[in-house]
């Protein structure tokens, strides 16, 4: 009969620390013995996720549970790279159902649902994982997240980053620069150009590309706060007194808020055009077309640039005419 050996709070405290995650050699590290792993688990105090990786409880695991066992199975100098990490980081909504743990390229690991284990070459990416568990940082996930992205999709990674108040446009074009290897290198460095001379938002973003560049219009100054009001409006043709406001929201919590606002522009001489996402992605001819118009009445001595898709807009929604 051997002694019952029951889990020491210290090993209690590393589980907690680990969201509840302990490997076979940390709980024999800790003074338990295989003959009490398998009465926890027996019994049901402890449930096994994998070959020599416990969860202390019962129920269906959580996904940081999971993502704490994909480092832990990968070893040391493992992290959770690609959606995990930006999951983690706060830059991909949705945790991923498959797991991405990056190890080192010495390291062969069996293939095991639900992680994706990575051999990464050393030199890629930073050597720092900050966090916990740790991750690569929110640079290199990123570039990482945005090799095989859609140009959309690169947009939202790019300013969600950003956003996040964690890293700048700046640090990720530094990083940008340190990869040997990036499939989408001028548009990503192109993205954060943009972002770095004020552009804060996707809409704003695809507002640049697609109404104004894809049309030659006069560039905007972004981000620009009144002399008198105080007020930062999205875009501003300073030279026209016109200023473009643009609102990603569905709803419209803030509408009297914004009618003050054009209100005051209006006082001080400047007029104010709103778009959505609805009209900077679905219409982006037509909203330049009314930009086009009114920079023209106001001024403006240029010509639009009918561009590819316009070709798919009767004149009339491009002209006014």
């Amino acid at each position: 009969m051997h002694a019952r050996i029951d889990p020491p709070d210290d090993l209690l405290l590393l589980a907690t620390q680990q969201s509840g995650v302990v490997t076979a050699e940390q709980a024999l590290g800790h003074g338990l013995t295989r003959a009490s792993l398998k009465r926890l688990v027996d019994q049901g105090s402890w449930q096994r996720l994998t070959r020599g990786v416990f969860l202390l409880g019962v129920g269906e695991p959580a996904w940081l549970a999971l993502a704490w066992a994909g480092t832990l199975i990968g070893g040391d100098r493992s992290r959770l790279g690609f959606e995990a990490a930006g999951h983690l980081w706060g830059i991909v909504e949705d945790p991923p159902p498959t797991i991405p743990v990056l190890v080192p390229w010495t390291t062969v690991l069996d293939p095991r649902e639900p992680w994706a284990f990575r051999r990464e070459r050393p030199g890629v990416r930073s050597a720092r994982s900050p966090g916990s568990p740790s991750r690569t940082t929110l640079e290199d996930t990123v570039i990482d997240l945005c090799a095989d992205a859609t140009p959309r999709e690169l947009v939202s990674v790019v300013t969600a980053a950003v956003q996040i108040g964690r890293t700048s446009a700046g640090a990720l074009l530094a990083s940008v620069d340190q990869r040997a290897r990036l499939s989408q290198r001028a548009l990503l460095k192109e993205l954060l150009t943009d972002v770095g001379e004020g552009a804060e938002s996707p809409l704003e973003l695809r507002y640049l590309h697609d109404v104004e560049r894809r049309h030659q219009l006069p560039q905007a100054r972004r981000q620009q706060r009144s002399a008198r009001r105080q007020a930062v409006r999205d875009l501003r043709y300073e030279e026209f007194a016109l200023l473009i406001e643009l609102d990603g929201r569905t709803h419209i919590p803030g509408r009297f808020r914004d009618m003050e606002r054009d209100n005051g522009a209006l006082l001080d001489g400047e007029v104010t055009l709103r778009y959505g996402w609805g009209d900077v992605t679905g219409r982006p001819c037509q909203v330049a077309g009314e930009v086009a118009r009114l920079l023209t009445l106001r001024g403006w001595s240029g010509v639009m640039t009918r561009c590819s898709w316009c070709g798919n807009v009767p004149v009339g929604d491009l002209t006014g005419a």
